[in-house]
């Protein structure tokens, strides 16, 4: 049997046995330098991700409002009065859907119990005595297509009802802040809109002093001249025509000519 001398030095197994906590400490710096560089790998390749490929953003659409998007809450209390003057907006909609979309806005306001904080929603219109095909009718015609008034109380709330219903694009105003319309100017829109029994819808001519045209049919068909007057209320035109060479007035009716 053989002893080691206290003095000897012992062999590798033996030293890693004997200072386990000193190898614990030399391995812990080698395990954290290793999941840096793992990180900054990671982080190398995140980064050529987020990089700018050269392709151009798609911009939202305007008009991309859902019927079904709910307003920021409002904890009131439902005898609360609404705080606020009402005032008259212009929006920003898409053409030919003007009514379709005052019905929707109107419908999210009353699903979402807000109809104290609107009043009237308006398409502008007037009413036009029109020919077509020698028939006369009435019809409504759009003072503004592609816009709608809305009267209401402006807030946040109120706001993002309006904006987020589908087909309005927004508000009308200067740096990107909504504009209340003038009171003279809501005065003359609002008596513009409304039917006056007493009065005759107001004749839809086309044409203007100076424009050239030709008439269509009757006496003078083909004949070609310039439009002298037009009386609106009788639906006559007057027209200059060169008969025997020299220049001279007829009255037609407007809807027997046409634009050259």
């Amino acid at each position: 049997m053989s002893y080691s001398s206290p003095d000897e030095p012992l062999d590798a197994d033996a030293q890693a046995a004997a200072t386990p906590q000193a190898n614990s400490r030399e391995a812990a710096p080698a395990a954290e330098a290793s999941a840096d560089l793992v990180g900054v790998a990671a982080g190398d390749a995140t980064d050529e991700d987020d990089e700018d490929d050269g392709t151009p953003a798609e911009l939202a659409d305007p008009f991309s409002g859902s019927e079904d998007a709910a307003p920021v809450e409002m904890a009131t209390d439902e005898d609360e009065k609404p705080v606020g003057d009402m005032q008259w907006f212009i929006l920003k909609v898409q053409s030919n859907r003007e009514d379709s979309i005052r019905d929707a806005l109107l419908r999210r306001i009353s699903m979402q119990g807000m109809d104290k904080w609107f009043g009237e929603v308006i398409v502008p219109k007037e009413q036009v005595t029109e020919f077509k095909s020698g028939k006369k009718r009435v019809v409504w015609r759009k003072l503004y297509p592609g816009y709608i008034l809305v009267n209401m109380i402006l807030n946040d709330e109120t706001w993002y009802l309006v904006r987020e219903t589908g087909g309005i694009g927004d508000f009308t105003g200067s740096a990107g802040r909504p504009s209340p319309m003038l009171p003279q100017d809501v005065a003359k829109l609002l008596n513009k809109t409304e039917e006056k029994a007493d009065e005759a819808p107001r004749l839809k001519i086309a044409f203007k002093k100076g424009d050239r045209v030709k008439i269509n049919e009757g006496t003078f068909e083909n004949f070609e001249g310039e439009v002298e007057a037009i009386d609106e209320a009788n639906g006559r035109v007057t027209v200059m025509l060169s008969i025997f060479g020299r220049s001279t007035p007829v009255d037609i009716e407007y809807w027997q000519i046409e634009t050259v």
